[in-house]
């Protein structure tokens, strides 16, 4: 691993993201209480919104919303923007300067037959014309840190990618994350890492990588393989929410607190639900949640099966209290 991967600090635009170590935006996931949990454990030097319609964010209202509820605590945080056209971007970026953005995503790597449809997604990666539009009403309408997060296309094609590359950074995009898969691809592909290596020399601007990520062994081998500047973390976290920090200790020599056991961290969980969210919105995100905390545990599914048939918050605790008294 070269010394410019183990920098256990990058500055984008001003932002310092330390370390180097992203949550990913993810719908149904990365909200409030996950970025929190997850910001608790150590580790993480950025944290993303879920998915932010730009047609409809400027009228949100950021005190009831559960895409847009925040803490204090959570920076840096960039806001991800899904759009298909400029129409709506300056409205949006001066929505997110009004919250208190750190920075502005845009999501070009999303595969979503709505947002295909709509162009929007990966579909705008492939419209450059429209795509050119958004980027520049973007970047001349703010002054924060605007990303970008990809993927490798519909095929693998590394001059392709190079040049997609060097047109983002021309256009004022200050990081790009890649998800090391293609398009159509599903999670369970083995992700390609080393497409990655091949990709990042096209341009200054750092890269980070996502894809695949569960363990420290594979973000080591991830860095090893992509060269990247960085790592994103996803549904890794949602398994193992020390996940980050157990990355940032091993391969950025960074500092952690005390572990919590797996209990502790899942009924945290359910708390900060309590504490961010109305009653009506708390038990959907803890069912969209468990699924991902279970997948490790030998009898995982029996948790999961028993929040998703819960009536309550109240009866997915005692549920939770039931199974992890006969699980650890």
């Amino acid at each position: 691993m070269s010394e410019k991967n183990r920098n256990d600090r990058l500055v984008v635009r001003g932002v310092d993201i330390s370390p180097p170590i992203a949550l990913a935006p993810m719908v149904g996931l990365s909200h409030s209480a996950l970025r929190t949990l997850v910001q608790e454990e150590g580790g993480v030097g950025l944290l993303y919104t879920e998915m932010l319609a730009a047609k409809r964010l400027p009228h949100d209202n950021e005190h009831c919303s559960p895409l847009l509820i925040r803490s204090a605590g959570e920076k840096p945080l960039f806001y991800q923007l899904v759009a298909a056209s400029d129409l709506y971007i300056r409205a949006a970026t001066e929505k997110l300067h009004s919250l208190g953005a750190q920075g502005i995503d845009l999501n070009l790597g999303c595969p979503a037959p709505i947002l295909k449809k709509q162009g929007a997604g990966a579909s705008l990666a492939q419209d450059r014309e429209q795509l050119t539009k958004v980027l520049r009403c973007l970047r001349k309408n703010t002054e924060l840190p605007v990303s970008v997060k990809i993927r490798l296309g519909e095929s693998v094609d590394v001059a392709h990618s190079r040049e997609f590359c060097r047109f983002l950074q021309g256009e004022g995009v200050d990081l790009i994350t890649i998800h090391a898969r293609l398009n159509g691809e599903k999670f369970c592909r083995k992700p390609r890492w080393a497409v990655i290596g091949e990709i990042k020399d096209a341009v200054s601007v750092p890269i980070f990588a996502n894809g695949g990520i569960f363990t420290v062994e594979d973000a080591q081998k991830c860095l090893e393989l992509s060269c990247a500047d960085g790592l994103m973390i996803g549904r890794g976290a949602g398994e193992n929410p020390n996940l980050c920090a157990e990355i940032a200790q091993s391969v950025y020599g960074g500092s952690i607190g005390r572990k919590k056991s797996k209990t502790e961290i899942y009924f945290k969980f359910i708390t900060l639900l309590e504490e961010r969210f109305a009653p009506e919105r708390q038990l959907g995100r803890l069912k969209q949640f468990t699924p991902y905390f279970a997948a490790p545990f030998p009898f995982g599914h029996h948790l999961a099966a028993a929040i998703q048939t819960s009536d309550s918050i109240e009866q997915a605790r005692q549920r939770a209290t039931d199974f992890f008294a006969e699980n650890t």
